[in-house]
């Protein structure tokens, strides 16, 4: 290139090359668009025209609310499922990146009336007003595991957090939320089965036939209080997971 090429197509060239190179690895997280304008003096404008680039070209992948991330040339077959404490970002999108693919998700928030048993794990009464939302979640572009998830408005009704994905804290794990709240969550409480999907299941995670899932109900507390915050059904896919609890111990 020249000094004549536009400043965004020498930035989309100076990160190819890194990539090229492997001084970037898949997964990596990229600059962000601040970053890129202070170091290239120029508007945000410079560096989101240069990831538009790079997207268009499949090199990297753009999480709204999480920044840009090197793109895997090849989806992990296997993804590893590991607790994540006090994450900043999404647990899940932190996970994948470790593993060499890119975490998205698509997300649908209402409000309704808590049922019995929603109620009954978080501690409310049948009726009361929860925030609900779906989630797919999706590993290089291809969905690996759903979520139902439900929190007590009562607690975030008033807050920034109202909304899971729309906001300043859009895009990072119920942990990092719960701290806007002054609340520490701690490790959530799990319950782990295997089953068969059901069609509707198997349709969001493109299984067909339906197979064998990991189905999961996790419930988030407040440490001090020991209320319930947020509870949720995550199903994955059986061909594409495994779960690993605990941590050997570092000699």
């Amino acid at each position: 290139m020249t000094t004549d090429t536009p400043r965004y197509l020498q930035v989309a060239d100076e990160i190819r090359t890194r990539i090229a190179s492997g001084a970037l690895a898949p997964g990596d997280r990229l600059p962000s668009v601040a970053e890129i304008s202070l170091q290239w003096g120029g508007s945000s404008s410079l560096a989101t025209a240069a990831y538009r680039v790079l997207v268009d070209e499949g090199l990297v992948v753009s999480r709204q609310g999480a920044g840009h991330y090197v793109r895997s040339q090849q989806t992990p077959e296997i993804l590893v499922r590991r607790h994540q404490r006090r994450s900043e970002d999404s647990p899940f999108a932190e996970g994948a990146a470790r593993q060499g693919a890119v975490g998205t998700w698509q997300h649908d928030s209402t409000t309704e009336q808590a049922s019995a048993t929603v109620a009954a794990r978080l501690g409310i009464q049948p009726g009361a007003p929860v925030m609900h939302t779906s989630y797919v979640y999706l590993a290089d572009d291809q969905p690996v595991q759903t979520a139902e998830s439900w929190e007590p408005l009562a607690l975030t009704g008033s807050s920034l957090i109202a909304l899971p994905e729309v906001g300043p804290y859009a895009g990072v794990g119920v942990a990092a939320r719960m701290r806007v709240l002054s609340i520490e969550v701690g490790d959530p409480v799990e319950r782990v089965r295997a089953r068969q999907a059901t069609r509707a299941e198997a349709q969001a995670l493109g299984m067909t036939p339906p197979g064998p899932v990991l189905a999961i109900e996790r419930t988030y507390y407040d440490q001090a209080t020991g209320q319930p915050v947020e509870t949720a059904d995550i199903v994955m896919r059986g061909d594409r997971w495994v779960a690993v609890y605990g941590r050997a111990p570092s000699v």
